[in-house]
């Protein structure tokens, strides 16, 4: 890969890795927060500002992808930077103030930042020629191995440096997003072109409705929903098992990792041995971390089970993603990304909606059937599609 390209995809990949630790951190800290401000009849919303940055994101997809077709990416994703140390603040406010309404505003305003960081994996194959492209998704999508780092290590740390608790894991998130603010304007994204914005476009149904797309973003829905499904629920089914509200963070640290260390490979493993197999065994690992989860409520049982789970997560998303870079030409790139991620995050808003609700009245083992049962839907969508497909040849 060029040297200039490297470059570039590797301050993107930086950008990745400080957003998604920011995104981590308020994972790990955000409902544990909000049992500090509601009464007992409210545990089971302890989620919601989790929920509400889904919603962000749902809201936020279509209106930072035209943003950045008309002005560019830089301009974009710096925007979404501000909305995230906006948000940010929010969260440390609604805290102080012990307002659970201002919490889940901040939320809705993170979800902005989270959105246009989800395009960055598409600018990645903006930034390398056409060959890398599988790679350069994977080294993005790898920065959050240091985000995995980051993330947990500040949700470790930071709620006890003052009071009231939390309140300095946010005030983390907001330096963080003005760290992302500053190396973006370092990048050299490519110009907008009016070919790319105003070339020949198909309807958006036409483009969304070709099998391949379709089988793309189920992947990506269902790859992100059950993540968001068990990660959502699991800091709080740890403390609910009588573990250390500390193992939360160890919990998320391994299930970080399992997401973002494969990306070193992930790109090389779809080149050697194709985007369907690589999809396929993401599902298997999905499957594996689902079966550990019901073994026992041990920590070693949450580690390796989150473990697997953001293994099979990774596997399972950068194949959609390459898959459905796939089905759509440069003038449609940012309504057929947008959809994309539009349909992902209104599945992540679901999930991580019903996390809290389905732990507080069924349990973590229902959870996790649950989960189960989205994994074998992925299984089937991917398996008719390549029946299709040989049915053909």
């Amino acid at each position: 890969m060029p040297r200039r390209a490297l470059r570039n995809i590797g301050l993107l990949a930086m950008c990745q890795a400080l957003t998604q630790s920011s995104n981590t951190l308020m994972f790990a800290s955000s409902a544990l927060a909000v049992l500090t401000i509601v009464s007992p009849d409210l545990r089971m919303w302890a989620n919601l500002p989790v929920t509400m940055q889904h919603l962000g994101v749902m809201l936020s997809v279509f209106p930072a992808s035209a943003l950045m077709m008309r002005r560019g990416r830089k301009l974009g994703f710096r925007s979404g930077s501000a909305m995230g140390m906006v948000g940010a603040s929010c969260a440390a406010l609604g805290l102080s103030l012990g307002s659970f309404a201002v919490m889940c505003l901040g939320g809705l305003f993170l979800g902005y930042g989270i959105a246009s960081m989800q395009l960055y994996r598409f600018a990645a194959v903006e930034l390398a020629p056409g060959h890398f492209r599988a790679q350069a998704i994977s080294y993005v999508t790898a920065g959050g191995v240091l985000a995995g780092i980051i993330g947990p290590g500040l949700a470790r740390f930071t709620p006890d440096l003052w009071l009231p608790t939390f309140q300095a894991s946010f005030c983390a998130v907001i330096l963080i997003h003005a760290i992302v603010f500053v190396l973006l304007g370092l990048i050299e994204f490519p110009a907008v072109r009016a070919e790319d914005s105003h070339g020949p476009q198909r309807p958006l149904l036409e483009i969304v409705t070709q099998p391949a797309y379709m089988v793309a973003a189920a992947g990506a829905m269902i790859a992100f929903g059950v993540m968001s499904f068990v990660m959502a629920a699991s800091p709080l089914a740890i403390v609910q098992c009588g573990l250390s509200k500390s193992e939360a963070p160890v919990t998320i640290f391994v299930h970080v990792m399992g997401m973002f260390i494969p990306a070193f490979f992930t790109g090389r493993l779809i080149a050697r041995h194709g985007v369907f197999n690589v999809m396929m065994a993401g599902i298997a690992l999905l499957v594996a971390g689902v079966a550990v989860a019901l073994m026992g409520l041990s920590e070693w049982n949450f580690r390796i089970a989150l473990g697997l789970n953001g293994v099979g997560w990774n596997f399972l998303f950068v194949g959609a993603t390459t898959l459905l870079t796939t089905t759509y030409r440069p003038s449609e790139r940012g309504k057929a990304q947008a959809f994309n991620d539009f349909m992902v995050f209104g599945t992540t808003t679901t999930a991580s909606l019903m996390a809290s609700v389905v732990l507080e009245v069924k349990g973590w083992a229902m959870l996790n059937y649950l989960a189960l049962a989205l994994v074998l839907v992925a299984f089937l969508v991917i398996a008719l599609f390549r029946l299709r497909q040989a049915a053909r040849t």
